[in-house]
């Protein structure tokens, strides 16, 4: 795994650098208009650097323009598109079927395209993206256009592509200081905090990163070695715990997964992440037979508030049997789960095995669940089954224990917005 990863390192490994020379100085839409027509390698090339350069220097009022532009100079003609699905409907053919393909297809999308030709352009346009949600909030041209980066990224970032690394104490500092950046779920304080928990023996870390972006984690996820299943995640991360040998432990626990890239929302890796550490850990440890998350509940106090529930925090025996409930009674579009985390491990093949009182009682923790925090299981001989149950049947798989904690009857739901 070590060698394919530095294998592909090298071969990828090209970091954008502006253009050499006099930078153009046309507005960058006069740029982009030039790219997409441009017929010559070579000064494509050029075109598609001096845009990047152009659009680093932009304020937001600039992207917005830029974007803006893009979405509506490049998008597709529909009176073509009609004429050519007429003509390819009166004589299929591979030359019909060529015209419409390209008249469907938006010129921004090749306009994407020529940009990530230069030398280290992916990760300026995984950037652009992020710019593009970050200030495209509800106008429908920029949301087709983010469809398009989709489209594109989708096919870039494809799992075949990926590679998983493990991330430890001995990893470059520019790697652990971005996993310090980007942990998004139990914040990492310190350098102290961070090797607590990559160097002792019962603690693991592991990353997917891309060939073109190869210092740049695309997600990760922190895992416990532990004996037993963990109740909280105060006992997981105490400063004063007593590490022990990674061969006595029986339970893995995924406490963290953390997306790294705003632009990449909405493509998904952490189903493929989990199950390839799993495997991972797996061949390395023959002693674990459990695989589980340690997870936030983070929609709990929201839905209790919307509910009109009263509830208090120190009350274990209250606050597992309102989430239980929540967890599986509590839905919101397309009859899936409300919660954003059960809707994740759930429709990963999980199962909800327990839910704990208490067990987050850091100020992030108490406001979102009350303190409260789930367990979601990962039986390997049953994911690829309970997958397709929930997928088919929307019903929320849950452990006997949690089950007669939620109840048979939910409570009084918020109407769907």
């Amino acid at each position: 795994m070590t060698l394919l990863a530095d294998l592909l390192s090298t071969v990828f490994e090209r970091r954008y650098r502006r253009p050499p020379g006099k930078p153009d100085t046309r507005p960058i839409t006069e740029l982009a208009d030039a790219l997409i027509v441009s017929e010559d390698e070579t000064t494509g090339l050029k075109l598609a650097g001096n845009i990047l350069a152009a659009f680093e220097d932009l304020d937001d009022e600039g992207k917005l323009g830029f974007f803006r532009h893009v979405a509506q100079a490049m998008n597709i003609d529909p009176e073509t598109l009609r004429t050519t699905l007429d003509a390819y409907e009166r004589a299929p053919s591979k030359a019909s079927y060529r015209m419409f393909m390209a008249a469907a297809e938006p010129p921004r999308q090749e306009l994407i395209r020529r940009l990530n030709r230069v030398p280290g352009a992916t990760r300026m346009l995984v950037g652009m993206r992020a710019d593009l949600l970050r200030l495209g909030g509800t106008e429908p041209e920029l949301a087709a256009l983010d469809l398009d980066f989709r489209h594109l990224f989708v096919s870039w970032f494809n799992l075949g592509f990926l590679v998983l690394r493990p991330i430890t104490w001995e990893s470059p500092a520019n790697i652990l200081d971005r996993i310090i950046a980007y942990e998004a779920v139990h914040a990492i304080d310190s350098w102290d905090d961070l090797r607590r928990r990559l160097k002792p023996a019962d603690r693991r870390c592991f990353a997917f990163f891309h060939p073109a972006m190869p210092d740049e984690p695309l997600i990760f996820v922190e895992v416990a070695l532990t004996q037993g299943l963990p109740s909280s995640i105060q006992s997981l991360l105490a400063e004063d715990r007593a590490p022990f040998l990674a061969e006595d432990a029986d339970t893995a626990v995924f406490y963290s997964i953390s997306n790294c890239q705003a632009g990449l929302a909405s493509i998904s890796f952490g189903n493929s992440l989990i199950k390839q550490v799993v495997s991972e850990l797996s061949k390395e440890l023959d002693g674990l037979k459990t695989f589980v998350t340690l997870s936030p509940i983070p929609g709990l106090v929201k839905w209790l508030g919307e509910t009109g529930q009263d509830w208090d925090a120190s009350d274990t025996a209250q606050m597992r049997e309102l989430a239980a409930n929540y967890l599986v009674h509590a839905k919101a579009g397309s009859d899936l789960p409300y919660d954003p985390v059960a809707r994740f491990h759930l429709g990963n093949g999980a199962i909800i095995h327990a839910v704990h009182a208490q067990a987050d009682i850091s100020d992030k923790g108490l406001s979102q669940s009350g303190g409260t925090m789930v367990n979601y299981l990962y039986d390997l001989s049953n994911i690829a089954q309970n997958h397709a149950e929930f997928t088919n049947t929307k019903k929320v798989p849950a452990s006997s224990e949690v089950l007669a904690l939620a109840g048979t009857e939910a409570l009084a739901l918020p109407k769907e917005r």
